[in-house]
């Protein structure tokens, strides 16, 4: 059933590798017009996730559906971004020289280029070889890239990672601005802190969703003060939940609160 105040809607999604389940019987929806985390250790299948949303990975069960349309279609082209979490653009070209590279494989006007430069802070740097970036310049970069078709939803891979304290503040202000402008955003990381800058929050464990809330809500579900301590929390209650009931906690219907380079 198509829920239209979900950008995202993901029902019994199933990912295999060879015989071993990396994601089983996800069932979740992200709201749109919010900034969402997903949250997690490295390994516990949040990368896998977002290439299935937005559709290149392979899927063995179930159904996403990604702003109305199936995920990966062709009228998603331009309504949504994917930043990956490694480098997606030529070290050999300027900052310029890959915008408007992309811009072109997206169909975006040569005016587009200078709008992201200005969003992502990088107008005077943008004749610079990308060999010669920055950490943080490097992921503006590759979330400019994201940026171009003027996309309804952005799905970002780990942004910030790497990143000193005042490069992620200014990142997540960008994110929090576009937003307010009527974007979606789903944003992974493994760094727990992250979780009070978002709408709402899906933290992973080993490939399972384990919480669906808002930052507030989880606090108050768990009884604790920061979101580590509600994830070491919810991990403790898990394992001691027997295996049908943790299997049932995440098959709730979408919306439901739990309480690049070519």
């Amino acid at each position: 059933m198509m829920n239209s105040q979900m950008a995202i809607e993901v029902d019994g999604l199933t990912i295999r590798r060879g015989k071993a389940a990396v994601l089983e019987d996800l069932t979740f929806g992200v709201p749109a017009g919010a900034v969402v985390g997903l949250l997690g250790p490295s390994g516990c299948g949040k990368s896998t996730l977002m290439r299935s949303i937005v559709g290149t990975q392979v899927v063995h069960g179930g159904t996403i559906r990604v702003l109305g349309e199936p995920a990966g279609s062709a009228p998603l082209r331009r309504r949504v971004g994917y930043m990956t979490q490694s480098v997606s653009v030529y070290d050999d070209l300027t900052i310029r020289q890959n915008l408007d590279y992309f811009r072109k494989v997206l169909g975006a006007g040569p005016e587009r280029v200078d709008q992201v430069l200005g969003l992502t802070d990088l107008a005077d740097t943008a004749d610079q070889l990308v060999e010669t970036l920055s950490g943080g310049q490097l992921s503006r970069v590759s979330l400019a890239v994201a940026l171009l078709g003027e996309p309804d939803l952005l799905v970002l891979d780990e942004p910030t990672v790497g990143l000193d304290p005042l490069l992620r503040a200014d990142l997540w202000s960008l994110f929090r601005q576009l937003a307010a402008e009527g974007a979606t955003l789903l944003v992974s990381s493994h760094v727990m802190d992250e979780a009070t800058r978002c709408d709402r929050l899906l933290l992973m464990r080993d490939g399972d969703i384990i919480a669906d809330d808002s930052p507030d809500g989880l606090l108050a579900a768990t009884g604790t003060e920061t979101a580590e301590a509600a994830f070491l929390a919810l991990i403790s209650g898990q394992d001691t939940v027997p295996p049908q009931a943790a299997h049932a906690r995440h098959r709730q219907a979408p919306g439901h609160e739990q309480g690049g380079r070519p």
